[in-house]
C-alpha cells in the first residue's frame, strides 16, 4: 500500500502539501461534503455513500454524504456550482445534471459546460427493455410490429430521465411506436407492468437484475454496446441491426469549476481506488454496471460525446421540464 508521500509522488502533486502547510493546513484538513440531488435511498444516494466510506479514510476525514432533491437535481446543482472551489464540495452527476439539463430549462441556474470539473466515473447503467412473461411479444422485433398496430404504453422511473430519453431514441431509430407513461422511480413502474397497467419498461440494470433474474419479466433486448455479463442471453439493440440504438443511464462526480488541479488529481485518484475496491467492484458485478477508470480528462471526452447526442435529440423531441 502506498503511504501519503508515494500517492502525492506518484500523481505528481507533491507541491500541494508543501503549498498548503504554507498557509498553515494540509488539504483537506476539514470534513468533506457529497452533494446528491436525489432522496436517501436510490442508486445515487447508495452508491455516493459506498464510495465515500472509501475515501474518507485515504483523505483522512470524514466525507458527509447530503442529499438535496429537487428539480432534476437542479437545487444541488446550483449549491455546488456556487460553492468555492476548493475541494470541500462534491457533485453527484449523471445523464441529467451534466448533459440534458441544459436542453429540458430554458432557464437554468448553472451552466454545466463551465461551472463543473470532472474528476471521476462511477459507471455506466445497462437499460433493458422488458415485458411481461405471459406477453405475446417474444423479441424486439416483435414489439416493433405489434406497435404497427397499436402503440404500446411504456413506463420509465421519470420524465426525461435516461429510460424515457432512451426509448424515445430507440423509436426515432427502430421505427417503434410507443406511448410513455411516467412514473415515480423504476420499481413504480415495474410493479404497475406485473399488475398489467402498463405494457413495456425500460428500467436500468440496477433496478431491473432481481425482476430478470428471477424470471418475472421477461428482457426484450439491452441499449448497450454488448451484452451483459449477467444476461448473455440477451441481445442488444446494435446486434439486432440498430447501430446507433445505444444508450445508457451513467453517473460520475464533479468539482466546482476552478477547484486546483492537484485537488482534481487527488480525487481522482483516490476515486479510482475507491472504485477498484473489492467491495465496490464487486457491487458493480452483480449489478451488472459498466465501469472504467477514466482520468477527469477522459470523463470529460465522454460527457462531450454524450452532448452531441443528447441535447440536440431532446430539442428535437420538445422535451420541456419549465414550461
Amino acid at each position: 500500500m502506498l503511504g501519503r508521500r508515494e500517492v502525492l509522488a506518484g500523481l505528481g502533486i507533491a507541491g500541494l502539501a508543501t503549498g498548503a502547510r504554507a498557509q498553515g493546513a494540509a488539504w483537506p484538513d476539514r470534513p468533506l461534503r457529497w452533494i446528491v440531488g436525489y432522496p436517501p435511498g436510490g442508486a445515487s444516494d447508495a452508491f455516493a455513500r459506498l464510495i465515500a466510506a472509501q475515501m474518507g479514510p485515504r483523505l483522512g476525514q470524514n466525507v458527509v454524504v447530503e442529499n438535496r432533491p429537487g428539480g432534476g437535481a437542479v437545487l444541488a446543482s446550483e449549491i455546488v456550482a456556487r460553492s468555492p472551489a476548493d475541494g470541500y464540495t462534491w457533485m453527484h452527476v449523471d445523464n441529467g445534471i451534466l448533459v440534458y439539463n441544459p436542453a429540458l430549462y430554458a432557464r437554468l441556474p448553472y451552466n454545466p459546460d463551465r461551472d463543473f470539473t470532472g474528476v471521476g466515473f462511477i459507471g455506466r447503467f445497462p437499460l433493458f427493455i422488458v415485458v411481461r412473461p405471459d406477453s405475446p411479444v417474444r423479441n424486439f422485433a416483435g414489439l416493433v410490429e405489434a406497435s404497427k398496430s397499436r402503440a404500446p404504453t411504456y413506463g420509465t422511473p421519470a420524465v426525461a430521465s435516461p429510460h424515457h430519453l432512451a426509448m424515445e431514441l430507440v423509436k426515432r431509430r427502430t421505427g417503434l411506436a410507443a406511448e410513455h407513461v411516467p412514473y415515480r422511480g423504476g420499481p413504480a413502474a415495474m410493479q404497475d407492468l406485473l399488475a398489467g397497467n402498463v405494457d413495456v419498461v425500460v428500467i436500468d440494470t440496477a433496478t431491473g437484475t432481481p425482476f430478470i433474474k428471477d424470471n418475472r419479466v421477461r428482457a426484450l433486448c439491452v441499449m448497450s454496446e454488448a451484452r451483459s455479463a449477467l444476461f448473455p442471453d440477451v441481445p442488444t439493440l446494435r446486434e439486432l441491426g440498430h447501430a446507433e440504438a445505444v444508450a445508457y443511464g451513467w453517473q460520475g462526480m464533479s468539482v466546482p469549476a476552478g477547484t486546483p488541479a492537484p485537488v482534481v488529481e487527488r480525487l481522482a485518484q483516490e476515486m479510482v481506488r475507491a472504485m477498484t475496491s473489492a467491495d465496490i467492484a464487486k457491487r458493480l458485478a452483480d449489478l451488472g454496471i459498466e465501469y472504467q477508470p477514466w482520468t477527469p480528462a477522459q470523463f470529460a471526452e465522454f460527457v462531450q460525446r454524450e452532448n452531441a447526442v443528447w441535447r440536440p435529440l431532446i430539442r428535437e423531441l420538445g422535451i420541456r421540464l419549465d414550461g
